[in-house]
C-alpha cells in the first residue's frame, strides 16, 4: 500500500524536557524527528503535537517545538492519545487515514497510541529512527508488536521521499537537501 500525501498527518508524541535526556540516543531521535517534521512541513502535511503531563514531564523540547511551529498541541493524561477527546476531535477534523507517528516513549504512549488508531481504522505509519525508549530493548519489542497489530514501521528519509513520489515532484528538491 502507498502512503499518499494528501491522506496524511503527522504525530509527535511526548518529546518532553524531564525524559527526553533519559532516552536512548536522543542526540540521534533529535536530529531525525527534526528532518521528519520539516519534511512534513515542506510537504504541506499538517501536525499534532502532544505533550504526556506537563507537570510532571516538562514541556515539549525547544528544539522540537521551534520545528513545529504552528500546529495543534494537546496535553494529555492518558498514555494513548485517543484516550483524549481534543485529539479525537483533531483527528476526526483533519480527516486524514495514515498517522505517521514519531516520539517517545516507543513501548507506552506509541505503542497504544499505535493500537488504539488501528482499531479506530486509521493506518499508522512509525518512522522507526524517530522513536526511542529509555532501554533499545523496550523500543525492539514495541516496534515488532505494533508490526504485528498492522502498523506500517518506515524511516523518515523513506516516508518523505514515498510521499513526493518522484525527483520531478516540486518537493523533491527541499526533501533531498533535508535528507543529506
Amino acid at each position: 500500500m502507498r502512503i499518499l500525501k494528501d491522506r496524511s498527518l503527522g504525530l509527535i508524541i511526548d518529546i518532553q524536557e524531564k525524559l527526553f535526556p533519559h532516552i536512548f540516543d536522543s542526540n540521534e531521535l533529535m536530529k531525525n524527528t527534526q528532518i521528519l517534521i520539516e519534511g512534513l512541513k515542506v510537504l504541506g502535511i499538517p501536525l499534532i503535537l502532544s505533550e504526556q503531563y506537563t507537570k510532571g514531564l516538562g514541556y515539549t523540547v525547544e528544539s522540537i517545538k521551534l520545528a513545529v511551529g504552528e500546529s495543534s498541541y494537546i496535553e494529555k493524561r492518558a498514555f494513548s492519545c485517543c484516550d483524549d477527546p481534543s485529539f479525537d476531535l483533531q483527528l476526526s477534523l483533519l480527516n486524514k487515514h495514515y498517522v505517521i507517528i514519531a516520539g517517545i516513549e516507543t513501548h507506552v504512549c506509541v505503542l497504544q497510541t499505535v493500537v488504539d488508531l488501528i482499531n479506530l481504522g486509521y493506518q499508522p505509519v512509525v518512522i522507526e529512527d524517530c522513536v526511542s525508549s529509555r532501554k533499545l530493548s523496550d523500543k525492539a519489542v514495541a516496534i515488532s508488536r505494533m508490526r504485528q497489530e498492522g502498523a506500517i514501521i518506515s524511516t523518515y528519509e523513506s516516508i518523505l521521499f514515498e510521499l513526493a513520489r518522484s525527483s520531478d515532484s516540486e518537493y523533491f528538491k527541499a526533501i533531498s537537501k533535508l535528507v543529506k
